[in-house]
């Protein structure tokens, strides 16, 4: 990279003014907000979403993987893209298509073109989400560094966890379309201002004419295919589903091609050595498990209070609110702690609190709601800066300059990649808790069988009040009772989950005493 590099005219971004630095790091961490906050704002309005395109079930799940598909393409490619383009203008480029494609999403037709839609938006969307951080540690140095990873840890986990919340409440107040609609005002305003606030680096346009596109394709088929698998997966048992199958297949496939070209490409699109730095490795493991906890966790109790509760998505924003404004109140100590304690410690206060939080929610009964919930969600918000902040200053204090952007790329892609792990597995853990658990149930209720019929007798006299064929109403007793075994069923299996996540936190406790943060005075990277 080094022939490509001395062409370019030396720009050292922590030079700039500090006013103007902080505009260009407002500007940019705002399009990264947006950019997250879309990949759950519709997880709560799904169902409407579904009747107004008149959407089959197995069609409108594909509304978010289409965007996690081709969001989880794009990350590691934007560390290039950078390089090629500038940081300002591959930014400038993704806030403007971001914002073209939701109009687009808002005015989808059909299913078909939603999903298209929405494929578009999370591939120039995810430009977004690595450039900030590899930006923010270039433009700052000393302890004004150390508010990056807080103010960056705190839009990446805010906005998947507030999207459910505000989603839920756009759409009782106005209509789905508006899920989309809102970005238009801030994205047009980013897509304008960005470009007059000046440059941090310079374009190197020769390197799109030695890029390597086995590499490019290799990577999109490699992950592409993971994500498609993940998510279709527990909806489809698996290797079970042709679709599945050869999605796996292409993966892996996809994977032996993607890791050749990293090492002997002589133009790759994605550097892998940043992974040659234990700490760095060590993080995004770390960032790993904590996008395991942090979306499957934001997934899990919206899923909870529909399935079980039956909660609206008002009802269910309302209630999941309650993380995003604890993560608010621990966003100043974890940026304070970082400076003055060392990662390691807090890091490790965060898993312990988080897997605190998560196994309160493992004594859940059907009757949870708001009260109940609330001091779970409390602790597991307050946890989740205190993980993520000192990790994002692990992995990137101390990188070379010229590995900052991939750097940076490859870590947003272990949250992600974790994120879709998450979702996969709790989802198969329900699956298969659920039917034990029912099993379980029916074994116990046959062999109680007087208490079960005495249940079924009592539901069967309150049904006659209601109608006089008394064979109609043993019908309606049954079926009230089967489905009061499937919520008791299902609510174990929630418990169940959320039991063995505290305990995959726990066990990630391991790793941290072996991460060896870079002090936060080094100096900035900056490209030469």
């Amino acid at each position: 990279m080094s022939d490509t590099s001395a062409t370019a005219a030396p720009v050292n971004p922590a030079a700039l003014p500090e006013r103007l630095k902080m505009m260009i790091f407002a500007m940019m961490a705002f399009g990264q907000f947006m950019a997250l906050l879309d990949i759950q704002i519709v997880a709560g309005s799904l169902g409407s979403i579904q009747a107004g395109l008149s959407a089959g079930p197995d069609e409108i799940a594909w509304v978010q993987t289409a965007y996690l598909m081709a969001e989880i393409v794009m990350i590691p490619l934007a560390a290039f893209l950078s390089q090629a383009i500038s940081t300002r203008w591959l930014f400038t480029a993704s806030a403007g298509l971001f914002t073209l494609s939701s109009l687009m999403c808002g005015m989808a037709w059909d299913i078909n073109s939603m999903i298209a839609f929405r494929a578009l938006q999370g591939f120039v969307g995810g430009a977004m989400v690595p450039t900030v951080f590899a930006t923010g540690f270039a433009m700052f140095e000393g302890p004004k560094r150390a508010m990056v990873p807080a103010i960056l840890g705190i839009t990446s986990t805010l906005a998947p966890t507030l999207g459910p919340s505000v989603g839920g409440w756009i759409t009782d107040v106005a209509d789905w379309r508006w899920l989309f609609f809102i970005n238009l005002i801030p994205g047009l305003a980013i897509t304008i201002i960005l470009p007059l606030l000046g440059k941090v680096d310079e374009a190197q346009p020769q390197m799109l004419k030695r890029i390597d596109w086995l590499h490019v394709g290799s990577l999109a088929v490699f992950l592409g295919g993971l994500q498609y698998m993940l998510e279709e997966g527990p909806r489809h048992e698996w290797f079970n589903d042709i679709g599945v199958a050869s999605a796996a297949w292409l993966s892996f496939v996809g994977g032996v091609v993607f890791f050749e070209r990293s090492f002997f490409s002589t133009m790759p699109v994605l550097k892998l050595t940043p992974f040659r730095r234990p700490t760095f490795a060590m993080a995004c493991v770390l960032n790993l498990v904590i996008g395991f906890g942090l979306y499957s966790a934001t997934y899990l109790t919206p899923v909870f209070l529909g399935r079980v509760r039956g909660f609206s998505s008002l009802q269910i924003g309302g209630t999941v609110f309650v993380t995003g404004l604890t993560m608010a109140f621990a966003a100043p100590i974890a940026a304070r702690l970082s400076t003055r304690v060392d990662g390691r410690y807090v890091i490790g206060v965060g898993f312990s609190l988080f897997a605190l939080g998560l196994w309160m929610f493992s004594t859940i009964t059907p009757q949870w709601g708001f009260w109940e919930l609330f001091a779970p969600q409390a602790v597991r918000g307050f946890a989740i800066l205190l993980c993520i902040v000192p990790a994002v200053g692990m992995a990137l204090n101390g990188v070379a300059p010229s590995e900052l952007r991939y750097a940076s790329g490859l870590f947003n892609l272990m949250r992600n990649l974790g994120g879709a792990i998450g979702i996969a597995v709790v989802n198969t853990w329900l699956q298969d808790f659920g039917r034990m658990h029912a099993a379980s149930l029916g074994a116990q209720m046959g062999e109680h069988a007087a208490t079960g019929q005495a249940v079924v007798s009592g539901l069967t006299a309150y049904a006659r009040q209601f109608t006089p064929d008394a064979g109609y109403a043993l019908s309606l007793a049954q079926s009230q009772m089967a489905r009061i075994v499937g919520r008791e069923a299902t609510t174990l299996a929630f418990a169940d989950t959320y039991r063995l996540m505290a305990w995959a936190f726990l066990a990630a406790l391991l790793i941290v005493p072996f991460c060896r943060p870079a002090p936060t005075n080094a100096p900035p990277p900056s490209e030469h």
